[in-house]
Order: structure tokens, then sequence, then C-alpha cells
């Protein structure tokens, strides 16, 4: 899909990753600048993984809302899968609420429970619903 006709069809973006300065400017020439974005936090800094890491989270989040005008309305998380996900679903809440962010996406189908108990406002869950994709 091309990025000109996303405009039409998203009223919001899930998940903006690290380093992505040019490719957000590219989205605010098209006009998408109204619509609603989270941001990728990875918890774990998996190298496996995109996100913005904790300690570089607020100087992202300020350079998205003043520089590009964009905007962020909440977080997303993936944890690490060998690690508890409510200490990275705890972090992940903590950091939206100081940044006065009101939505969280985080969890999937083996830990959504975690994430709800954390004030989850959107999970992940295509494999309990749907069943292990087929490799």
């Amino acid at each position: 899909m091309k990025s000109k006709n996303l405009n039409d069809i998203f009223s919001w973006i899930q998940n903006i990753k690290n380093n992505p300065i040019d490719f957000l400017k590219d989205w605010k020439e098209l006009g998408l600048e109204n619509k609603k974005f989270f941001i990728q936090v990875n918890t774990g800094k998996e190298k496996t993984k995109s996100g913005v890491y904790l300690e570089e989270l607020n100087q992202f989040i300020n350079y998205c809302k003043i520089d590009l005008s964009l905007n962020i309305i909440g977080l997303m998380c993936i944890p690490p899968i060998n690690d508890q996900p409510k200490k990275h679903f705890s972090l992940l809440a903590d950091e939206a609420k100081k940044n006065n962010l009101p939505h969280l996406s985080m969890g999937m189908s083996a830990d959504y429970m975690d994430a709800i108990e954390l004030n989850a406002s959107y999970i992940r869950i295509g494999t309990a619903l749907f069943g292990e994709r087929k490799k």
C-alpha cells in the first residue's frame, strides 16, 4: 500500500519506531499530522526488535509532538519472550502517565490479562482468536 493512500484509510497509526525521522517527515508532507500515533518502546532493549529505548523516550516524544506536530496518543510494546511481561507493561504504563499519554497498546494472546490489569487500551489477540499461524 502506498503511504499517500493512508490518509484516507486510517485514523491512527500504531507504530512509530526508533530513528524514523525521514519517514516521519514524509508523513507530515502527506498531511498525516492530524492522525493519531503510538510510539513503539523497546522496553527489553532487544536487538531483534524495533522501538525507542526508555532512556530516549521523553526526547523522542517531544520531537514528534513539537518538531513534527504529530498527535502522539500512546505507547506500545512487545516484551521479550523469556521475560515477565507484567514488568514491561508496568514500565510502559509509568512512561505513558509521565508523558500524559492516554493509551497503551500492549499484551498479546499469552499475556493480555496482565496488560488489561495495567490498563491496556488495545491488546493483540490474533492467536487466541484464529490459532497459530501456519508455517
